[in-house]
């Protein structure tokens, strides 16, 4: 069986704690479930997701938003390193927060046009998390790592293929059919040798993000709250 979830919160499927916690309690019964031999994850309207909910966010203290990063930089490591095949479906905005959960797949299709992913910190002066760059390393290589994370462009579909942010460009009328597609051909793969080697793969970076995430997050805290970075936040709406 090929599971599906989907990100569904507001208008920009933004990121914040109950959600959060939501999706690590499915993907653990989805790992758990024996019938369950793929996921596609992928969002509802024209957002995969926005990233985090910052006007939420910028009413947290910092040992709240810690505790949050803590949970999210977990999430994605636990995605990262799931050990059956998932495939993301971007229908639509992946930026920031959005874009670690994307890059922490196995596979990626986006849909062409108005679409864009990003990891665009930088333009509204923060930092990431220091497992996001392992990951994104692991998908794009070091250089196009760096363009990606100091020039903070938001690519389209063609550009981000070009960079190996995503692996398919794909229509919007045909996403899901070929988001399943994919899903169904790795769902065809034996499990037992699919987790094996996913994990010979992709344990060895979990093991350097994991190592990295604690000091990063609280450098990344410390910038969020910084007069400067916390001036810009609050200028951006997502509602």
């Amino acid at each position: 069986m090929i599971a599906t979830i989907t990100l569904a919160r507001g208008k920009v499927n933004a990121l914040n704690e109950p959600l959060v916690e939501e999706l690590h309690v499915t993907l653990k019964d989805l790992e758990d479930d024996r019938t369950v031999r793929s996921i596609v994850l992928t969002g509802r309207g024209n957002f995969f997701s926005f990233g985090f909910d910052i006007p939420e966010f910028l009413s947290y203290d910092k040992a709240s938003f810690a505790r949050y990063l803590k949970k999210f930089t977990s999430l994605y490591t636990d995605l990262f390193i799931f050990p059956k095949p998932v495939v993301a479906a971007l229908n639509g905005h992946a930026i920031a927060g959005g874009c670690m959960l994307a890059i922490a797949c196995d596979y990626r299709l986006m849909v062409s046009g108005k679409a864009k992913i990003s990891l665009n910190e930088i333009s509204f002066a923060s930092s990431v998390p220091a497992g996001s760059v392992e990951m994104l390393t692991y998908a794009t290589g070091e250089r196009n790592a760096g363009a990606v994370l100091l020039g903070g462009a938001m690519y389209a579909a063609e550009d981000a293929l070009r960079l190996g942010l995503i692996d398919r460009v794909t229509d919007p009328e045909h996403l899901n059919e070929e988001a399943r597609g994919t899903a169904g051909d790795f769902a065809e793969m034996d499990p037992v040798a699919f987790k094996s080697l996913k994990g010979l793969l992709r344990r060895p970076v979990a093991e350097k993000m994991v190592q990295r995430e604690e000091a990063s997050i609280r450098e990344f805290v410390e910038i969020w709250y910084s007069e400067s970075t916390r001036n810009r936040l609050k200028d951006i709406k997502i509602y």
